[in-house]
């Protein structure tokens, strides 16, 4: 057996294995943003997913010990922006924060969601159910705007705890 290779059982009392192996999957980077009374919030998640053409649904999947979950899984609305390479600083504001909109570039979208300029996409969604899945929650939205970033632009990738770029093989 190669030196190099672990295998283990998930233990719930020390997540740090298992986060590090869950890390070895590089993701897309978005920021999901929602109307509050208090205002806008925002929140950095590599947890988005498509779902289905028909009907158009999407899913991400807030931690339930993040200050700002209860604010997504009651909203009846939520925008999804995927990001570009050179929107990092739009990544890690949002991981930290979840206010400081004054910051960005933004506008009002569907029921006052708020909608960040410049994103590779963004997808204006209803909230179409919300699933308890350990700590964390599942909540799958119906998309009902897309807008769509044309032209050159690669995605803010995160792999094993780093931000980066795809650069492809060939």
């Amino acid at each position: 057996m190669d030196d190099d290779v672990i295998t283990f059982a998930p233990q719930s009392d020390d997540g740090a294995a298992l986060r590090h192996a869950f890390g070895r999957f590089g993701t897309g980077v978005t920021v999901v943003t929602v109307d509050t009374p208090m205002g806008p919030i925002g929140m950095t998640a590599n947890s988005f997913s498509s779902i289905s053409l028909d009907p158009p649904l999407v899913l991400w999947s807030p931690a339930l010990r993040s200050q700002r979950h209860d604010a997504f899984v009651q909203a009846s609305h939520f925008c999804i922006h995927v990001l570009g390479d050179d929107q990092q600083r739009l990544a890690d504001h949002f991981a930290r924060n979840g206010d400081g909109f004054d910051r960005f570039d933004w506008t009002p979208g569907d029921h006052g969601t708020p909608h960040l300029a410049g994103c590779l996409a963004a997808f204006q969604c209803e909230t179409f159910a919300v699933h308890p899945a350990g700590d964390h929650s599942i909540v799958l939205g119906k998309v009902t705007e897309v807008t769509e970033r044309r032209g050159k632009g690669a995605g803010l990738m995160f792999d094993q705890g780093r931000f980066g770029r795809f650069q492809p093989n060939s």
